[in-house]
């Protein structure tokens, strides 16, 4: 075979490999950004949500709040907060988050507790 054409041949199958793995790479791409925004499943068990959810230690939580970057939201029934909470912690409960969530600033790091 004449060594222009074996060139040809070589530059085909490179193309052939880079435009298969271009298109792996954007399935990959696109499946892990499908995966990262997927919300927690009401089928996960408790010990996989609690994996999910980051956990904040009381010494984080009291450095951010004396810093002023943070806020405490107390997601329990008004009941609940009125018998006792956190001083300056605010009270949304949980089944109410939704429709007010736009109480709460966006640019705040914002603390919830629930016990």
């Amino acid at each position: 075979m004449p060594k222009q054409k074996q060139q040809l041949d070589s530059t085909g199958f490179f193309i052939i490999v880079a435009g298969f793995l271009l298109i792996a790479l954007a399935i990959f791409l696109v499946f892990s950004q499908n995966t990262a925004t997927t919300q927690i499943s009401p089928t996960l068990s408790e010990e996989e949500i609690d994996a999910l959810v980051p956990r904040v230690s009381i010494d984080e939580a009291k450095s951010a709040l004396d810093l002023g970057t943070a806020i405490l939201l107390d997601v329990r029934s008004a009941e609940d907060y009125q018998m006792e909470h956190i001083t300056g912690a605010i009270n949304i409960p949980l089944a109410e988050i939704e429709t007010r969530i736009s109480e709460l600033d966006p640019n705040q790091w914002i603390i919830t507790y629930c016990t």
